[in-house]
């Protein structure tokens, strides 16, 4: 059962080394079992290459006749878990690093103390991901960019961009007034995905909206980088307000082109409407629940 369990990870994944960090067990191990397994029954499951992973015609019969049964074992054994006085079970979630960081964090010490037996995993990652072919309970997004066949459960205001950088960089550039000036300053910017178009700064005043594609040393896939990169003196970085707002604060960055920066839909958690619902994900829904400012 378990060397099923295993090929059906490998499968899914289409990559050994994925599969196994999932698992918590050595690609090498992992591909051991896949083989001993293939012994066993005496088909090859996977064909392999040196870049791919996939299921022959035999591994595609397997897969689509066990998984589902597989499927219907957990979701049977969380509905007896259910019948404990406390939620026990795990919580996958993709989100950006940003929503991990200002919405997360800030509520999961409280969280986890009270549920002791769920465990919650976040996965970082700005891509559109398919939450039920990659088999997540639930993403996080911004309001506008959720799909319609999904439940939607906002988690925190609307926001913000700031353009920032640090007084330093500012003694020696001159203060943009509006955005076409950023033309002539460093940029640090944000590629959302390994094969995505680098994010254009989206800007707008009195209903005039403009996205300006801007230059710089520095690309990253994460804001948290983007920011330490203007933190550091390297350039310009637009990141959400609340990020910036702390170092703005100090007096280690200075805001720009405020009266052009866009308030865009908040942050909310969304998933597929599902007959069954585990106590654990009721729970964590609504801890993570927006109920408007105190």
């Amino acid at each position: 059962m378990n060397d099923i369990q295993a090929f059906i990870a490998v499968a899914r994944e289409k990559s050994f080394t994925k599969a196994a960090a999932g698992l918590g067990v050595s690609p090498s191990a992992l591909s051991h079992t896949i083989r001993n397994l293939e012994q066993r029954i005496g088909v090859r499951l996977l064909a392999r290459t040196t870049r791919n992973v996939a299921p022959t015609e035999a591994g595609e019969r397997l897969l689509n006749a066990v998984a589902p049964l597989f499927e219907q074992i957990n979701d049977e054994i969380e509905r007896i878990g259910e019948l404990r006085d406390t939620p026990v079970g795990n919580i996958r979630i993709t989100c950006s690093d940003d929503a991990a960081e200002g919405l997360l964090r800030p509520m999961l010490p409280a969280f986890l103390e009270k549920y002791p037996d769920i465990n919650v995993e976040i996965c970082i990652d700005y891509g559109f991901t398919n939450i039920v072919s990659e088999r997540f309970d639930a993403g996080i997004r911004l309001g506008e960019s959720i799909s319609k066949d999904m439940i939607a459960v906002r988690m925190g205001p609307d926001w913000r961009l700031s353009v920032v950088g640090t007084p330093a960089y500012f003694n020696t550039h001159p203060v943009p007034v509006i955005p076409q000036d950023l033309a002539h300053h460093r940029c640090i910017n944000i590629r959302h995905s390994p094969v995505g178009s680098i994010y254009a700064w989206e800007f707008e005043k009195a209903g005039r909206k403009l996205n300006i594609r801007v230059n710089g040393p520095l690309i990253s896939n994460s804001i948290v980088h983007v920011l330490n990169g203007a933190l550091d003196g390297i350039g310009l970085a637009y990141v959400p307000e609340s990020m910036a707002k702390p170092h703005i604060e100090q007096g280690n960055l200075v805001e720009v082109l405020a009266d052009w920066s866009p308030t865009f839909e908040g942050f909310h958690l969304y998933y597929p409407n599902r007959r069954h619902t585990s106590s654990a994900f009721v729970a964590f829904v609504d801890a993570v629940r927006y109920r408007g400012k105190a």
